[in-house]
């Protein structure tokens, strides 16, 4: 059986729309500014033994599928064999007609392995051998991966006591693609795990060689990493939290508080937010001093399921989206960092669809004309990773900003085959502008919003982050 449905003009639903997406935006070079992809795989060019390894571990959209479709945890994260959990996986996705994984899994069945059958039980053994042969080729190796889907630039999300030696190790060698490092110091707020916050403190007082006894010893371990980051290329920080905060506190209440987790007593929620507010504005300083980009995606309530995280642990396919207020705290971080002349580039990233207009809103109130979209309402994420939530996020960032200014789509994905993603944006922009363009409600000029789509694709994020093209 074929998968008619994924033609050349899928998602594209008049003339306007195919001519955008075939003319502007089909062959723009990829930069993912921000994914979970890993270093090490990429220096080390590493080849995938099947499409299992490659494709369905640590995919948590895949996994909560599965386990929605009634498939047992030994085919998910147990000890089942690669092939069984392929099956299990095959077997649920004739179940995920319209949930975005089945436009992205035949969409990425079909860009790297030429698959246009559907996935079914069927069909799983005879996909799953197809591929395991293409893997076996030197032209699907990590990097051959990579530049199979021209992109041009890599965003990794980096610890801050990570030593970057593959990062080192890409750009001795002058890999053509850059790979750079992200900032990612939320272990350094999370306070409030006490023996796992204590344990973190330890590895990064042994990465920077001092003892760090008080709080103004914390920030300074961790500007000496944020300058290392910087000698490595790094050029954004990322900042995953269930809220903005912005509590007011003196210099001996941080203190104390610091003291009390690296004793791992218990704190209260204010001390918890004081804290996180203090460390947060610290870090935003440190950006806006090196003109780094600033990454905030908020809203997400991490670890639900307390019997699954006990039996396999954190990080499983059980986070959901919050509901959380935090226009207030919001406004207030920012507020502080613009008073004080320390606000950088800023993308902010919500959970919640309720909160789209307002953080779209709120980020454009700290626009101040040194920089063209400095503060980015950004790309649908996560759960709304998907068509109706890319959709509205252009329409939202449309009325209360400058979709012309948007640095476009990321895959924040572990997987090497998520790129498609790209492709599926594109298509939805591209399908959303030419929609307009035909009920005359944008010009009818093609070189105008063609410009717009190249933009939104490559050109912005290049100007924005400063990437320059290997």
């Amino acid at each position: 059986m074929q998968n008619s449905f994924i033609t050349d003009d899928f998602l594209l639903h008049n003339d306007f729309a195919k001519k955008l997406y075939h003319d502007f935006a089909k062959t723009q070079p990829i930069y993912d500014y921000h994914s979970h992809l890993s270093p090490k795989d990429i220096a080390e060019d590493r080849q995938f033994e099947n499409i299992t390894q490659l494709w369905i571990e640590g995919d948590h959209y895949k996994w909560r599928a599965m386990r929605a479709n009634g498939i047992d945890e030994k085919y998910i994260t147990g000890d089942a064999s690669d092939f069984e959990k392929f099956q299990k996986y095959a077997e649920t996705l004739p179940n995920t007609l319209r949930n975005p994984l089945y436009h992205w899994t035949h969409l990425e069945l079909q860009r790297y392995f030429g698959i246009t059958e559907l996935l079914n039980a069927e069909s799983a053994q005879r996909i799953y051998d197809s591929c395991n042969e293409l893997l076996k080729k030197p032209a699907y190796s990590v990097r051959n991966l990579l530049h199979k889907m021209n992109v041009k630039m890599v965003g990794t999300t980096d610890d801050p006591i990570d030593d970057l030696q593959y990062h080192k190790q890409l750009l001795e060698e002058g890999f053509t693609i850059s790979v750079l490092p992200t900032f990612r110091p939320d272990k350094a707020t999370e306070i409030e795990k006490g023996d796992a916050f204590v344990l973190w403190i330890k590895k990064l007082e042994r990465v920077v060689s001092f003892r760090i006894q008080n709080f103004n010893d914390l920030v300074k371990a961790l500007r000496k990493r944020h300058d290392f980051f910087h000698e490595m290329g790094c050029r954004i920080s990322d900042h995953g939290h269930a809220s903005f905060y912005n509590a007011a506190s003196t210099q001996e209440e941080i203190n104390l508080i610091f003291e009390k987790g690296m004793q791992s007593e218990p704190l209260t929620s204010v001390e918890i937010e004081k804290y996180k507010s203090a460390l947060l504005y610290e870090i935003a300083v440190m950006n806006h001093k090196k003109s780094w980009v600033q990454q905030f995606h908020v809203g997400a309530i991490r670890n639900n399921n307390s019997k699954m995280m006990n039996l396999i642990g954190p990080d499983q396919g059980f986070d959901s989206i919050g509901d959380l207020t935090m226009a207030q705290s919001m406004s207030g971080f920012f507020d502080k960092l613009n008073s004080n002349d320390a606000l950088t580039k800023t993308i902010v990233y919500n959970l919640n669809p309720r909160d789209n207009e307002m953080m779209a809103s709120m980020a454009a109130n700290f626009n101040d004309g040194s920089v063209p979209g400095k503060m980015q309402y950004g790309a649908a994420w996560w759960f709304l990773d998907q068509k109706d939530g890319m959709q509205k996020q252009l329409d939202v960032l449309s009325n209360f900003g400058l979709l012309s200014r948007f640095v476009g789509m990321l895959t924040d994905s572990r997987s090497f085959l998520s790129f498609p993603r790209h492709e599926y944006f594109r298509r939805i922009l591209c399908n959303v502008l030419g929609e307009e363009m035909e009920k005359a409600e944008l010009p009818n000029d093609m070189n105008l919003i063609g410009d717009l789509v190249q933009k939104i694709c490559s050109e912005n994020a290049v100007q924005y982050f400063d990437f320059h093209q290997k």
